[in-house]
């Protein structure tokens, strides 16, 4: 691994490179925080993806691409005399040991749930914090996402179960909703809103158990993606559409493909 020194030097070389081609080249030299925005999206869930596959240099260089997006706005913000990279690494380091204090304060805190209840706390007693509990979550946050942060906050103030099993008796409310919607068959907007309460409510029981539920659907969609892709192969290779396969033929294959 490399040094503190080195880590400072190579960080400079990469901000230099990033300054030649803002000016040298006609494709950066053109791009603006609305163009660029697109681009970051995309970005973030290619190192997502590389994430949660735990694919080592997969992770390195979207790590890279991330970095070069974090730059590149700090640049263009540079140019219109509003802040520059210096200015954005100084106030992160100030929120960190201000959101820090058991590490740069007199605050006592005996383990990670602590750390983060004091988090939300901090947070909301900051001067320009959130001015409420939710006010953090962004609005743009993919709903399944949105939903866990949302639990999470409210947890870090109290509002939770006394004991997590008894999200269970939830779970089982929801689902029997569900099921009387189903059985009125006369309001779209009502089920759609008994599925949402259903969702909301597992999203719950995965965070009392301690599972990320968005990583755990992405791992569920890639098995599923897998298992589906042996479906087709071995329909290519009896010479048929994965479509001329019968049902039970398609089961069959299914459960082969969940031993591989």
């Amino acid at each position: 691994m490399h040094t503190k020194e080195e880590k400072l030097r190579a960080m400079g070389d990469f901000l230099d490179v990033l300054d030649t081609l803002r000016v040298q080249c006609p494709w950066d030299a053109k791009q603006t925080n609305e163009s660029l925005r697109p681009n970051t999206i995309e970005e973030v869930f290619e190192l997502a993806d590389a994430l949660i596959t735990d694919d080592i240099p997969n992770i390195r260089k979207e790590l890279g691409d991330v970095l070069l997006h974090v730059a590149f706005y700090s640049r263009i913000a540079e140019e219109k005399g509003n802040f520059d990279i210096a200015d954005v690494c100084d106030s992160l380091v100030e929120k960190l040991k201000f959101r820090h204090p058991h590490i740069y304060g007199d605050v006592n805190v005996n383990n990670a749930e602590e750390v983060s209840q004091n988090w939300e706390q901090i947070k909301l007693r900051e001067k320009k914090g959130n001015k409420t509990v939710l006010g953090g979550v962004p609005s743009a946050l993919p709903a399944l996402i949105k939903a866990s942060r949302i639990q999470e906050k409210a947890r870090n103030v109290g509002f939770d179960w006394e004991e997590r099993r008894q999200v269970w008796d939830k779970v089982k409310e929801e689902i029997t909703e569900v099921e009387m919607e189903i059985e009125n068959n006369d309001n779209p907007d009502a089920l759609e809103s008994e599925f949402g309460d259903l969702l909301f409510s597992v999203v719950n029981a995965a965070r009392l158990y301690g599972v990320d539920p968005e990583n755990a659907l992405e791992k569920t969609n890639k098995k599923f993606i897998r298992r589906f892709n042996h479906i087709e192969e071995r329909a290519r290779e009896a010479g048929k559409s994965i479509k001329d396969l019968t049902l039970s033929e398609m089961d069959a294959i299914w459960n082969e493909a969940k031993k591989l």
